[in-house]
């Protein structure tokens, strides 16, 4: 088994799951289909291409280590309409501000991992993290470790020194809630997700408040 790990950290990050109309929210860490997502458009898979290409990402199991919760932002943002009646109107889009995580993959392919490495570092087309407007901090490859994905996210020493990590939210096949963060077609046309289920582990010694920012 082994386990690629991604720095995920950058000035705005936003991790959308259950977005409407003009309410544009984000998770408290990233999604499991933003990062699948980033993985896609580094590999150069396209929205238009056959949906079986992300299953490959999507048997992947996913992992975030929570090092910095960041502060929930909220930014105004007016929209116009170019078809139709013309007509503007006032979306709010939150972000994660200053928000620090180390992402987790793991499969026991690790010829795979390697392929994604060298296309993280290589991208085909630009890495955001959640929008386009939230592009990463460099580095985004922290590498592979040859242990399975709880361990590592437990063990592997904090991205930086005013980091202290504060959870764990992982994919779980033993309980957990469900989420509908699974990809199954990116296409602007037709966008559909499926289930997952996620367990939260908090590290001992954590002060965070998981109620703080609701």
């Amino acid at each position: 088994m082994a386990t690629l790990l991604l720095r995920i950290a950058a000035p705005l990050q936003a991790w959308g799951s259950n977005s409407k109309f003009n309410i544009r929210s984000t998770e408290r860490e990233p999604t499991k289909s933003g990062v699948v997502g980033m993985l896609a458009a580094a590999l150069g898979i396209q929205r238009s291409d056959d949906p079986k290409k992300l299953e490959p990402l999507n048997a992947l199991r996913f992992g975030v280590r929570v090092e910095r919760e960041g502060k929930l932002l909220r930014d105004f943002h007016m929209a116009h309409e170019t078809t139709g009646k013309k007509a503007s109107h006032v979306t709010e889009r939150f972000y994660l501000s200053d928000a620090v995580f180390v992402a987790a993959l793991e499969t026991d392919d690790k010829e795979f991992l390697e392929q994604l490495e060298y296309a993280l570092n290589h991208p085909v087309y630009p890495l955001f993290l959640g929008r386009r407007s939230c592009p990463p901090t460099l580095p985004v490859v922290l590498g592979i470790r040859d242990e399975e994905l709880l361990n590592v996210l437990k063990n592997e020493p904090p991205v930086s020194e005013n980091c202290k990590p504060t959870r764990i939210v992982y994919d779980s096949d033993e309980g957990g809630i469900p989420v509908r963060d699974k990809p199954v077609s990116f296409s602007q046309l037709h966008r559909e997700y499926g289930f997952r289920m996620k367990k939260e582990e908090m590290f001992k010694g954590s002060e965070h408040d998981p109620m703080a920012e609701l």
